[in-house]
C-alpha cells in the first residue's frame, strides 16, 4: 500500500527532508508523526477500510498530512478542490457519502451539517477512549476516489485501489 511504502522510507531516512512547501521543510519522521496522529483521530471516528474521507485543503504541508493520515487510518480520500463552486462541493460530499471532511480554517461552513469537519491547520482534538482495531488494508483496498467531469457534465467518482497507484 502507498502509506506502507512511505513508512519504509521513514524507517530508512527519518531525518531526511520529505517535503518542502514555501519556506517550510518537514522531515520524514515529522510528517509520519503528524499523519499518524491524524490517523488515530480518524480511526477513533470510525474511519477504516473502504471508509471515504473528504480532503478539501489547499496545497500545503497540511494537505500531505491529511492524505497520508487518511491512508494510514485505512480509509480512502476524496480530493475536493477548494476552488470548486459550493454546488459542486456539496454534490461530491453527498454523492461520495463521506462522513468526515478534512479542511482548513474558514472553509468549515461549505459542507453542511451532515458531515464531521476537522480543520487540519488547527491543533488536533484529543482522542478519547483510545483507538480500536487494526486499520490494515491490502493492495486491493481503496486508496482514493477522484471525481471527473463525466461525459454528461455531472461529476462521477472513479475508485482507485492501492495497487493501481503503487504501480505508477
Amino acid at each position: 500500500c502507498l502509506h506502507e511504502l512511505f513508512e519504509e522510507q521513514v524507517a530508512r531516512t527519518p531525518d531526511a527532508v520529505a517535503l518542502v512547501c514555501g519556506g517550510v521543510r518537514v522531515s520524514y519522521r515529522e510528517l509520519d508523526a503528524r499523519a499518524s496522529a491524524l490517523a488515530g483521530w480518524l480511526r477513533s471516528r470510525g474511519v477504516g477500510p473502504e471508509v471515504l474521507v473528504g480532503v478539501c485543503v489547499r496545497r500545503s504541508v497540511e494537505l500531505v498530512v491529511g492524505l497520508l493520515g487518511v491512508l494510514k487510518a485505512g480509509g480512502a480520500y476524496v480530493p475536493v478542490d477548494p476552488d470548486y463552486p459550493d454546488e459542486r462541493v456539496a454534490f461530491m460530499v453527498a454523492d461520495s457519502g463521506v462522513g468526515v471532511v478534512l479542511t482548513e480554517s474558514g472553509m468549515e461552513g461549505r459542507f453542511g451539517g451532515s458531515v464531521r469537519v476537522l480543520c487540519v491547520d488547527r491543533p488536533l482534538p484529543a482522542v478519547e477512549g483510545g483507538v480500536v482495531g487494526d486499520a490494515r488494508v491490502g493492495p486491493a483496498g481503496l486508496a482514493y476516489v477522484i471525481y471527473t467531469s463525466g461525459s454528461t457534465g455531472r461529476p462521477k467518482g472513479v475508485m482507485v485501489e492501492h495497487r493501481s497507484i503503487v504501480n505508477h
